[in-house]
C-alpha cells in the first residue's frame, strides 16, 4: 500500500481489512498444537492452512495446506450451493475458509471447488480424495477415521485413505436435504451445520431438511435477460418454514428418527454431543416465546424435556448452549430478573455485573465465556467484551486489556484475540500455564487512517455512541454538518472499544462531518429489557433513540443541527429511511442500503420475533413497515432526499424491498435516487463496487446538505 492510496480503494482491496488475518483456530486435545487459515497478505483473499506447533519454549508455525498448489493455479469454483452456504455465514473469502480436525488435530478435512481434501497435520501431507462431489462441508470424525460430507443433499462417509466411500443418508426428492442447515437456521440462527458426528466416531446425528412447503422465489440477473432467474425457497413471514427433523444414522446407513414434538417446537434451534453424555437438542416454538432443552436416546431416538423456559416477548438464543458439564450437568444462559446469567443445573455462577454473550468452552475445573458489563457494574466499559472463566469457586476474567476479546480454549492452552481502540488489527496470542507462549502473526493492512472515536453514554437513557471528528478539528472550530451512521438493531452492536469498527466513520468525519454512532434500544449487550424494548416497535424505539443520542450529543459538541444525514446497510439502511420519511423535522438527507420495507417480505424467524405472526398483528407489521400495500407508512412532511442502494441477487434482503420503496416514493411524488448493484448480494464484496460505492455516498451527502464538493480521498 502506498500514501497515495485512497481509504475507499484500500477498504474494498482488503475486504474491511480482514484479509490476512488469522481466524478459525483450533486447539488439540493437548494443546501441543493449533491450526487456522490465513491469507498471506492483507490483500490476498486466499486462506491457506497453517499449524503451530507448540513445543517447549519454541514455537513453529507451517504451511499444511496451499489452495495454489492444490488447485495447480487454477481459480476456485464454487457451487451455488457453497455460494449460498457462504453468503449466509458472510463469508467473503476464498481458498480454505473452513476445516475440520480429529480431536488429537493430526488430520484435517476441507474442500477446495467442489473437491476433498484431506491433509496430514503432523507431516504436511495433502492428498485429495476421490469421491463424488461436489463435496460441501467435510467434517472428520473425532477419532479422524472418516470424513462425512454433502454432495448433491446427500450425506456421505469416507475413510480418511480415501477408501469406503458410501451414502449413508438420501431421499429421492429433490426438495430433501440431508446434513445442510436449513435456511432459517443459517441466516438466524447462528447455526450453519446440519450434521454432527458422535464423539465415539460410530454414527451420526443429521438434519433433514424438507423445503417442500416453502414458498418460491425467484432471483434474476436484469443485466443479462437471457439467464432464467435462479428458483430460491424463502420463508418470508407468515409462510411456511422448511420442515427439519433429525436421525441417528449409523456408518452401515442404518437410521433411528429423533422424535419430539415438532408441531408445537418446529425450530431446530441448537445440537450439542459431547463425550460421555447423549445429544442435548434446543427447540423453539415459532413465536419464540417458549422453548426446550431435549435429551436424546441414542438407542431409541426417544427424547426427555430437561428444561422449559417461556417469555412475554421471546427467547434470545446464545452461542455455546446448552451443554453439559463433564460431570453431567447442563450448562446454560437465561435471563433472570433482567439479568442474563449462566447457569449449571439451573444455580446461576455469575449476577448482574455480568451480561453473558456466549459460552465458549466447558471443562472439569470452569466454564469459560465471553461477557459484556452488566448494569450493577462498579467501571464503565462501553462497548468492551471481555473473556472469563466462571466456576462455583468464582469468576476470573482472562482478557487483561481494554477492549473486545474472544477465545478458544482445550485443556490448558487457550487463543487469546483481542481488538482495541488503540490498534486496527487484531491480535492472537496463545496462553498456556497462564503465561502467554507465542503470537499468532496478522498480515492484514495498517489502514491509511487511524480512528479517534470519543466514547459515551449520552441522555437519561444512557444511550452508548461514540462520536468522530476529523482529523486535524479544532475545538472553536465552525459546527459541522452531522452524519448518524448506525446499525441501530437487534444482533448488531457498533459502539466498540476496537478501532476497526470505526475506520469508515472516520473515514466520512475526515470528509468533514461529526459522524455519531449510537446504539440505541434493541441491539445487545446490555440487558434483556435493552434488546427486547423494541418487541413490537422496531421503527419507534428506533429512530426515537438515534434522535435522543444526537441532541445530547449536541450539547456537548459543535453539531449543526440544521444539517444532519443519516445512512446505513441493512437494518442501518432501514433505520436511515425511517429517520428521512418520518423524522424529517431532524433528518435532511438518508442513504438507505439494502433495507427492508416491507415486513411481509423478510424471513419468518426474525421477523415474528420482533412483530409476531403478520396474521395476527397485521397492524404492528404496517406500522412497521416503511411501505404497506396501500402506500408510504408514517411519512412526514417536508421532504427529504433519499438514496436507496440494493444488490440486485440479494437473496436476503430482496430487492422487492427497494422497489416498493422507489415506487410509493414515486407515487407520493417525492424525489429520490435509486442505486441499484448489478450481481451484488447482500454484501458488496467487489472491489471497484465497494469503492465507488462510498464515494458516490459522499458526493450525495455533500449535494442533499448544499455543502461543497470536495477532492475524493
Amino acid at each position: 500500500m502506498t500514501a497515495e492510496l485512497s481509504f475507499p480503494r484500500q477498504y474494498a482491496r482488503t475486504l474491511r481489512f480482514t484479509l490476512g488475518e488469522p481466524r478459525s483456530f483450533t486447539v488439540s486435545s493437548d494443546g501441543s498444537r493449533i491450526a487456522f487459515v490465513r491469507s498471506a497478505a492483507g490483500t490476498d483473499p486466499l486462506n491457506k492452512l497453517y499449524v503451530l506447533d507448540l513445543e517447549g519454549a519454541t514455537t513453529n508455525e507451517r504451511v499444511v495446506a496451499d489452495p495454489n498448489r492444490l488447485l495447480h493455479g487454477d481459480p476456485e469454483e464454487l457451487t451455488p450451493q457453497e455460494r449460498a452456504r457462504r453468503e449466509r455465514s458472510r463469508e467473503s473469502a476464498s481458498g480454505i475458509v473452513a476445516f475440520s480436525a480429529d480431536e488429537a488435530l493430526e488430520v484435517a478435512a476441507f474442500a477446495l471447488s467442489g473437491r476433498l481434501f484431506a491433509a496430514r497435520l503432523t507431516t504436511g501431507e495433502v492428498a485429495e480424495l476421490a469421491v463424488d462431489g461436489p463435496v460441501a462441508d467435510p467434517r472428520l470424525s473425532p477419532d479422524g477415521r472418516h470424513i462425512a460430507y454433502i454432495a448433491d443433499g446427500m450425506l456421505h462417509v469416507v475413510s480418511a485413505d480415501g477408501s469406503g466411500d458410501a451414502t449413508v443418508a438420501e431421499d429421492d426428492d429433490a426438495e430433501v436435504s440431508w446434513g445442510l442447515a436449513d435456511f432459517i437456521a443459517a441466516e438466524e440462527m447462528d447455526r450453519h451445520r446440519g450434521y454432527w458426528w458422535s464423539p465415539d466416531s460410530d454414527r451420526l446425528l443429521a438434519e433433514r431438511v424438507d423445503n417442500t412447503p416453502v414458498r418460491r422465489w425467484w432471483i434474476s440477473d436484469p443485466s443479462a435477460p437471457a439467464t432464467p432467474p435462479t428458483a430460491v425457497r424463502y420463508p418470508a413471514a407468515g409462510t411456511a418454514n422448511a420442515a427439519v427433523s433429525l436421525a441417528l444414522i449409523g456408518l452401515d446407513g442404518s437410521r433411528t428418527n429423533v422424535e419430539w414434538d415438532r408441531a408445537a417446537y418446529p425450530y431446530l434451534a441448537k445440537v450439542s454431543w459431547t463425550r460421555g453424555k447423549p445429544p442435548l437438542l434446543l427447540v423453539q416454538a415459532r413465536d419464540q416465546r417458549s422453548q426446550l432443552i431435549l435429551r436424546v436416546d441414542v438407542a431409541t431416538g426417544d427424547t426427555d424435556i430437561l428444561d422449559a423456559e417461556h417469555s412475554d416477548t421471546w427467547i434470545e438464543l446464545i452461542p455455546g448452549v446448552p451443554t453439559w458439564s463433564p460431570d453431567g450437568r447442563v450448562v446454560h444462559v437465561v435471563d433472570v430478573d433482567d439479568t442474563r446469567v449462566l447457569t449449571i443445573d439451573g444455580a446461576a455462577l455469575t449476577g448482574p455485573d455480568l451480561h453473558i454473550r456466549g459460552v465458549l468452552d466447558v471443562d472439569d475445573d470452569s466454564v469459560l465465556l465471553r461477557a459484556s458489563q452488566g448494569e450493577t457494574a462498579a467501571e464503565e466499559e462501553i462497548g468492551e467484551v471481555h473473556v472469563y472463566r466462571v466456576s462455583e469457586r468464582g469468576v476470573l476474567r482472562v482478557s487483561d486489556s481494554p477492549g473486545v476479546h474472544d477465545a478458544v480454549r482445550c485443556g490448558q492452552t487457550t487463543v487469546l484475540t483481542s481488538r482495541s481502540l488503540d490498534r486496527a488489527s487484531q491480535r492472537a496470542r496463545v496462553i498456556s500455564g497462564g503465561a502467554v507462549v507465542a503470537e499468532v502473526c496478522s498480515y492484514a493492512e495498517k489502514p491509511v487512517l487511524s480512528p479517534r472515536p470519543e466514547l459515551a453514554r449520552t441522555s437519561a437513557r444512557r444511550i452508548p455512541s461514540a462520536i468522530l471528528m476529523p482529523t486535524g478539528y479544532r475545538a472553536g472550530d465552525e459546527r459541522l454538518p452531522v452524519l448518524m451512521d448506525p446499525y441501530g438493531g437487534p444482533h448488531g452492536q457498533r459502539v466498540t472499544a476496537a478501532a476497526g469498527s470505526y475506520l469508515t466513520s472516520q473515514w466520512f468525519a475526515d470528509q468533514g462531518f461529526a459522524v455519531i454512532v449510537a446504539d440505541g434500544r434493541g441491539t445487545p449487550g446490555r440487558c434483556p429489557s435493552w434488546e427486547k424494548a423494541v418487541h413490537q416497535d422496531l421503527a419507534g424505539v428506533s429512530v426515537n433513540d438515534q434522535v435522543e443520542a444526537l441532541h445530547a450529543l449536541a450539547d456537548r459538541y459543535p453539531l449543526d443541527l440544521g444539517r444532519v444525514a443519516i445512512r446505513g446497510w441493512s437494518f442501518g439502511g432501514y433505520l436511515a429511511a425511517l429517520g428521512v420519511l418520518r423524522r424529517p423535522d431532524v433528518f435532511h438527507a438518508g442513504i438507505a442500503g439494502a433495507p427492508v420495507t416491507y415486513q411481509w417480505f423478510y424471513d419468518t424467524h426474525y421477523t415474528e420475533r420482533y412483530l409476531g405472526h403478520p396474521h395476527a398483528h397485521p397492524e404492528v407489521y404496517a406500522a412497521n413497515s416503511l411501505v404497506t400495500d396501500d402506500g408510504l407508512s408514517g411519512a412526514a412532511e417536508p421532504h427529504r432526499p433519499l438514496m436507496i442502494v440494493h444488490g440486485l441477487a440479494d437473496d436476503n434482503v430482496v430487492v422487492a424491498h427497494s422497489l416498493r420503496l422507489s415506487s410509493a416514493l414515486l407515487e407520493a411524488g417525492r424525489p429520490h435516487e435509486v442505486l441499484p448493484l448489478t450481481g451484488v448480494t447482500h454484501l458488496a464484496t467487489q472491489e471497484q463496487v465497494a469503492e465507488n460505492l462510498l464515494l458516490l455516498q459522499v458526493d450525495f451527502l455533500r449535494r442533499s446538505l448544499g455543502l461543497a464538493a470536495s477532492a475524493r480521498a
